[in-house]
């Protein structure tokens, strides 16, 4: 069996093959022959901590991730997000290999929301509105400026004190010369082309009034019951596309759309294989839900391994 510690998968990971690897997942999710199955969500002995099992298989590859949230563990100087891939050697059924994968997680969720922006969001995109200041909330905005030409950064974030340090951050991820700033929710979603919501949110985060004509709006907060980042009313004038969406209407973000607005649900991945159905028009409000599939997790896990080969 190969183990791949925490410290190897974290030096062997970056945003260009997590942008890769997430292309290929999508596009996987909607291909014949792949099954993803549904999330298995528990808890430790406190209910507070807890974690989610998602799993999936195609014709060349089948495997599983357990991710976990314990949000003491800052106390003890540890990160709140742990993640371990498995994947399976599918002739004997036994483990093949087994990747810690905290750092590679916050890659391949950011990489999700890059892909979709990638062909969702207007390509002259310049201003960014990020809810959420924590670890995942820096990725997914060096994800983004990646792809699009973003200059500007809003923050939006309770405790104010943690955007400190955030430009620092992000030029340490090769997201430099960006104008990173606090604002409020309503600045923010006014000045944004791009919003996106990485924040574990049981009520709306802003009013669908603020958000302009021309948006993208990516949220990944949302993957249990209950979670909610986006005001119901945004999804009723928004053109809906999400990662799995019998996943995304049962514990993703558009568990709290209307049942018109859920049959009308796109897959990103029909989106990336076709070439067809992305954004048609420029006033036209794009909204990605990214609940998160074992197939993102699968496909890096295969990337990892391959580079960490090449170096052998």
């Amino acid at each position: 069996m190969r183990f791949i510690s925490e410290e190897e998968s974290a030096a062997l990971v970056d945003h260009a093959m997590a942008f890769d690897a997430a292309r290929a997942a999508l596009i996987a999710a909607v291909a014949p022959g792949t099954t993803l199955f549904p999330a298995v969500l528990g808890h430790g002995s406190e209910p507070t901590n807890r974690f989610s099992i998602k799993s999936g298989s195609t014709a060349d590859y089948a495997g599983l991730k357990v991710g976990s949230f314990w949000p003491g563990n800052p106390d003890r100087g540890l990160p709140r997000h742990n993640s371990v891939i498995l994947l399976f050697d599918q002739d004997v059924g036994r483990i093949d290999t087994v990747i810690e994968a905290g750092r590679v997680n916050a890659y391949r969720t950011a990489a999700a929301d890059a892909v979709a922006a990638s062909v969702l969001a207007r390509p002259d995109s310049k201003t960014l509105a990020v809810f959420g200041a924590g670890n995942q909330a820096e990725f997914e905005a060096a994800a983004l400026a990646r792809v699009l030409p973003i200059r500007t950064v809003l923050v939006v974030a309770r405790d104010s004190a943690k955007v400190a340090g955030f430009a620092e951050r992000l030029a340490g991820q090769g997201a430099s010369g960006l104008d990173v700033r606090a604002a409020s929710p309503q600045e923010a979603c006014e000045a944004a082309d791009i919003i996106v919501t990485a924040t574990p949110a049981r009520a709306p985060l802003f009013e669908a009034a603020w958000v302009r004509p021309g948006t993208h709006v990516a949220a990944m907060g949302a993957d249990a019951k209950g979670k909610q980042e986006l005001p119901p009313a945004l999804l009723e004038r928004a053109t809906l596309f999400c990662d799995l969406p019998e996943q995304s209407r049962t514990i993703g973000e558009f568990q709290h759309a209307s049942a018109q607005a859920q049959g009308g649900l796109t897959a990103i991945g029909d989106v990336l294989r076709s070439g067809e159905g992305a954004r048609t028009e420029r006033d036209q409000i794009t909204v990605f839900d990214s609940s998160g599939i074992a197939l993102q997790d699968l496909t890096i896990a295969r990337a990892i391994l391959a580079k960490a080969d090449a170096r052998l």
